[in-house]
């Protein structure tokens, strides 16, 4: 049964990785554009909370990974 738990931790890991993944490569796209400061903050702004959704996620996944394993 605790491995169910652990197999959706890990999923949710894996989806908050790829989600930061996609962060990274949506921030170095607005780099690569040579855009001024200002535009440049504006972009990180606006990614910002993906990737705390993101880091969340992998977290949250993580824990029950740790659950799932210490239960089982």
């Amino acid at each position: 049964m605790f491995d169910i738990l652990v197999w959706v931790g890990a999923t949710l890991s894996v989806a908050g990785l790829v989600g930061l993944l996609g962060c990274i490569v949506y921030v170095i796209k607005a780099r690569r554009k040579n855009l001024d400061d200002d535009a440049l903050r504006a972009v990180v702004q606006k990614v910002l909370p993906y990737n705390l959704g993101a880091l969340f996620l992998s977290v949250i996944g993580l824990m029950l990974v740790m659950v799932g394993i210490f239960l089982g």
